[in-house]
Order: structure tokens, then sequence, then C-alpha cells
């Protein structure tokens, strides 16, 4: 009973807050998406990420033991999705990308916070840039024909990950002045990437719904499954290995929904991809939470 209400306590204000989010569009209500995306990923979420890394005190063997394991996760699912693809003769530009990348952003981090606290988003953090690194140059590449390292150098994203991990590794602090803002501008971050989230879905046109289901099963499975074996065996700390199979395990993001779209390919195919798997994700990450706490 008590790890069930547990459970209902870390997921509850997630799904809710999507929720707010969904309910707000079928209202309609405005919300200017593309504005707020951008004043989460380039302003809130990267003081979000300095901040923790900065206040953080994780050894650094755990961070890099961290780090190679979601390199080799995110590597092998990469050869058994690409692998899949060709068996099921599916199209690789609209699929690929889809079943290796998760929704690390908008529901893994405020879901590893809700978990693991203060500690676990740090973790989640190094996850969600490794994410990030490969989504921006293989992932792009597998939709579009080309992928860009530059682009993610420029990415707020990475900057704040970067200085926020260097102020860790070097035990320095910013001025209390500066930090209590950083941290203000931070917590507007999360809320605004769970109900953002529910608007995205709000908006989609899913096409392909039967594939779809099957699909985001599979890439539950596949991704629950080779995110345990790489935590297991570069044997994670508690924290971390949660964090490691939380973030791999989250659903299909609505950026690769707008990539899709962007670069040519099967938009509303990915789309049905999106609604699948985070509605799948309301029952299955709940599940995924009680083994892993």
């Amino acid at each position: 009973m008590n790890l069930a209400l547990t459970v209902l306590e870390i997921v509850a204000p997630v799904f809710l807050l999507a929720a707010v989010g969904y309910a707000w569009v079928k209202c309609g209500l405005e919300y200017r998406l593309q504005f707020v995306t951008q004043l989460a990923m380039s302003l809130s979420l990267p003081c979000l990420i300095f901040v923790s890394l900065m206040e953080t005190k994780i050894d650094v063997a755990a961070l890099t033991a961290l780090s190679l394991a979601s390199a080799v996760a995110y590597g092998i699912l990469t050869v058994v999705v690409l692998a899949l693809v060709a068996l099921l003769r599916i199209e690789h530009r609209t699929y690929t990308s889809p079943l290796i990348f998760g929704n690390t952003g908008n529901l893994g981090l405020p879901l590893a916070l809700f978990a693991f606290g203060a500690e676990g988003l740090s973790y989640a953090i190094i996850v969600f840039a490794v994410m990030l690194i490969w989504n921006f140059t293989f992932g792009i590449w597998m939709v579009a024909g080309q992928g860009s390292l530059l682009k993610i150098l420029r990415e707020p994203l990475f900057g704040g990950t970067v200085l926020g991990l260097l102020f860790m590794w070097q035990g320095w602090q910013t001025p209390v002045f500066l930090t209590n803002t950083l941290n203000l501008i931070g917590q507007i971050g999360i809320p605004l990437m769970l109900i953002t989230l529910g608007v995205a879905v709000a908006r989609l046109k899913a096409g392909g719904m039967v594939r779809a289901v099957a699909l985001s099963a599979v890439k539950l499975a596949l991704c629950t499954g080779v995110a345990w074996a790489a935590a297991s065996w570069f044997d994670l700390g508690p924290v971390a290995f949660g964090v490691l199979v939380l973030q791999v395990a989250t659903p299909v993001a609505v950026t690769s929904y707008m990539l899709a779209e962007k670069y040519g390919a099967k938009a509303e195919e990915v789309a049905g991809l999106v609604v699948a798997s985070t509605l799948m994700s309301v029952a299955s990450l709940p599940v995924l939470l009680a083994f892993l706490l």
C-alpha cells in the first residue's frame, strides 16, 4: 500500500500537469507552443540543469559510469532498432529515431526529480545529455540525411550541462543572488515542459494507430530491457540504475514528430507513436517505478 501511494505521488503531478495542457487546448484557449518551448529549452531548462549540477555532490566515478552506461544503452538500442526496422520492412526515416529516443526532457527529467530527488535529477541530466548528442547527430541524420554536431554546441542545454559539470567538478559556486535568480528561472521549466507536452499531444493528428500501439509496446520492452542490462553491466548504484532505466524507457517525444514534419518523413505515423506511447506510459511508468524504488 505504501509503495503504491509513493508511486502515485510521483506520477500523479506529471500526468496531471500534462492533462492541464491537454484540457487547455480542448477548451479552445491560446497556447503559443513555439514561444513556450523556446522559453523552456533556451532559458529555463539550461538554468535548472546548471544549478542542479552545481549544487549536487556526486562522485565523478559514478557520473562516468552512468555516462558510459547511457552511451552503451543507446548504442545497443540503435543496432537493435535498425535490425527491427529492416526486418519489418518499414520506412527507416520515419520509424528509426522515434523507436530509439524517448521523451527524456519533458517527461524524464520531472519523473527523475519526483522519484529520486535532486540527486536523481542530476543523474537524469547526464542521460539526457547523452541522448541529446546522439539524437542531434545520428537521429537527425536518419530523418534528414544529415546530422549537426555544431548545432549541439550552440544549444543552451548543452552549454548549461557543460558549465554545470565544470562547476561541480571544481567545487565552484555562483554568488547567492545569482544562484537564487537562476533557481527561480529554472523552477518554471518543469511545469512548463509538462503542460507543453499535454498541449502538443492534444494538437497531434495521429495516423496508423494499430501499428503505433504495437510498435510502442515493442519500444517499451526493448528500451526497458536494454537499459536494465546496461545498468546491471556497469553495476550502477540504486539511484543511477533507476534513473537510466526510467529515462530510456520514456515514450516517444514530440520532438520526433517535429523532425518528421520538418524533413518530410511520415509525420502522422510518428504522431501516432507519440500518442500511443504516451498513453501507454500512464500505465507502464508507475509499474516500472514500483520495481525501481
